[in-house]
């Protein structure tokens, strides 16, 4: 991953030699306004500049770009106006920020040195949306293309203000880490499979200075890690589970997190169909953004006690993989009927948060590409988050804040009577398929300890992006939630 060098600069952004320059237009009734910022640029157009966008067709709409010769009195070489649409209040919201610099990020690829006056709106989401829309993977590709951005200079009043600071850093670690959730999303599965991924993500969590523990095969059927262990007995690449812990100063608070890590799901016995199979190499999504979390946790310091527990599994066909109708014994002794193999996120999810229950934690988040019905209930990029309701309630308040935008979704107490099982102590889906993501909801929450607040993200949806790129979201992995966890982790060190 390469991202873009961010600075701070309060040089007059009229004075400023660079490449190309960024500004924001917004919406208006007749035609595209200039967003606050843009004043001294405008100077350079004897003050028609909204007038000579209009022109070139600009209506300052989201994800609008419109490139044109700099001024005479600028010392950029390209203009680039940036759509933040219709604004309803008195300024842009900081995901519209977001999004126009994100998409405007993605137009300065093959550039070398810019500069962006979005800063004047949010600064934070400035930051954010260029980092997350310079963002590129391209890896396997032989013709690799235009690089991405190499230096942007927001512009600010005061470059040395110990806010404006704050904000630049805060932006980027987010942004970095979001982009570490996508790479590992965005590898293919024959190269990040369970024991691979456990590697990468032990070196990135040493590099950051987190602690690490490993469990092999061997580690985990001692154990008695039943869940992780049924699912992935059908691949000849044997699963991981990885723990992960950052202990900041004056840790008042513990947070659980753990994050599904299905490195390919062909559905098992169970088995999906072909079309669109491809994109489950991103079943492993929640615990990309757990790890890239968690990373970001220790670049910052948050003064909590955070411990990860990541399992990693391959779901495949084989003489060995489990069966419709076969019983597990989960890490902790409850026992599940599997009536579907491909309900398989469930089954080492609910091991890996008995495990981190027993940390003794105050809060735990998990999230997962969990079901299809996530998708037909919000659509492809709106997460889902069920659990305690308080706590249901603050996360998806706070994931709206960062722009993620998860929608708070009940656990009917009549849908738990549908997982009932004839053999053991609950079955891993309903007889039916009616209400699907809410009776996982249900499922995972039997594996919650007491009264344990606990949050679920479904993001089967959000977290691959299988259309065109927008804004700040590329083609393939998104990253989703890594903003919402972290801000969560935020808002717990701020108030418990």
């Amino acid at each position: 991953m390469s991202t873009p060098k961010l600075a701070l600069t309060d040089t007059s952004a009229a004075k400023l030699t660079v490449e190309a320059l960024v500004i924001g237009i917004v919406a208006g009734a007749d035609g595209p306004e200039l967003a606050a910022g843009s004043e001294q640029v405008a100077a350079g157009f004897d003050g028609d500049l909204a007038k000579v966008l209009g022109t070139l067709g600009a209506t300052g709409k989201a994800d609008e770009v419109v490139k044109l010769p700099a001024g005479n009195g600028l010392r950029a070489d390209v203009l680039l106006a940036t759509g933040l649409g219709k604004v309803t209040g008195e300024a842009p919201t900081g995901e519209a920020v977001r999004r126009a610099s994100g998409a405007a990020a993605r137009a300065l690829a093959g550039f070398s040195h810019a500069a962006t006056t979005l800063g004047a709106l949010d600064l934070s989401a400035a930051v954010q949306g260029t980092v997350l829309g310079a963002y590129s993977f391209r890896q396997y590709k032989s013709e690799r293309g235009d690089d991405p951005v190499a230096k942007v200079d927001v512009v600010v009043p005061d470059a040395k203000d110990e806010a404006a600071k704050s904000a630049l850093k805060g932006g980027s670690v987010i942004g970095e880490s979001v982009g570490a959730a996508r790479d590992l999303i965005n590898t293919p599965p024959n190269d990040l499979y369970p024991a691979s991924f456990a590697d990468r993500a032990a070196e990135l969590a040493r590099s950051a200075g987190l602690e690490v523990e490993v469990l092999d095969d061997a580690a985990l059927r001692k154990a008695g890690y039943g869940g992780i262990l049924g699912v992935g007995a059908g691949s000849t690449r044997p699963p991981r589970l990885v723990r992960l812990r950052h202990k900041g100063p004056k840790a008042a608070k513990k947070v659980a997190l753990v994050g599904k890590g299905v490195t390919f799901d062909t559905g098992g016995i169970s088995l999906k169909p072909a079309a669109t199979m491809d994109e489950m190499t991103s079943d492993m999504s929640g615990a990309a953004a757990v790890i890239a979390t968690m990373v970001l946790v220790a670049k910052l310091n948050y003064p909590l006690e955070v411990t990860a527990t990541v399992p990693m599994v391959e779901n495949m066909p084989s003489g060995n993989a489990y069966r419709p109708g076969d019983v597990l014994t989960m890490y902790g002794g409850k026992t599940v009927e599997v009536l579907n193999t491909d309900a398989e996120g469930r089954l080492i999810l609910a091991d890996a948060m008995v495990r981190a229950a027993e940390d003794e934690p105050d809060y735990l988040i998990e999230t997962s590409t969990l079901t299809g019905a996530q998708v037909v209930a919000l659509g492809k990029r709106t997460p889902a988050v069920m659990g305690s309701e308080d706590f249901r309630d603050r996360v998806a308040r706070l994931s709206q804040a960062s722009g993620e935008g998860a929608w708070p979704m009940p656990l009917p107490d009549e849908l738990r009577g549908d997982l009932d099982s004839k053999l053991a102590d609950i079955a891993n889906v309903p007889g039916h398929r009616w209400g699907g993501m809410l009776a996982a909801g249900h499922f995972l929450q039997e594996f919650v300890a007491g009264e344990l607040p606990w949050a679920h993200l479904d993001v089967a949806g959000p977290a691959y992006n299988s259309n065109s790129p927008w804004g700040y979201t590329p083609k393939g992995g998104t990253g989703v939630p890594v903003r919402t966890i972290a801000a969560v982790l935020a808002d717990i060190a701020e108030n418990g």
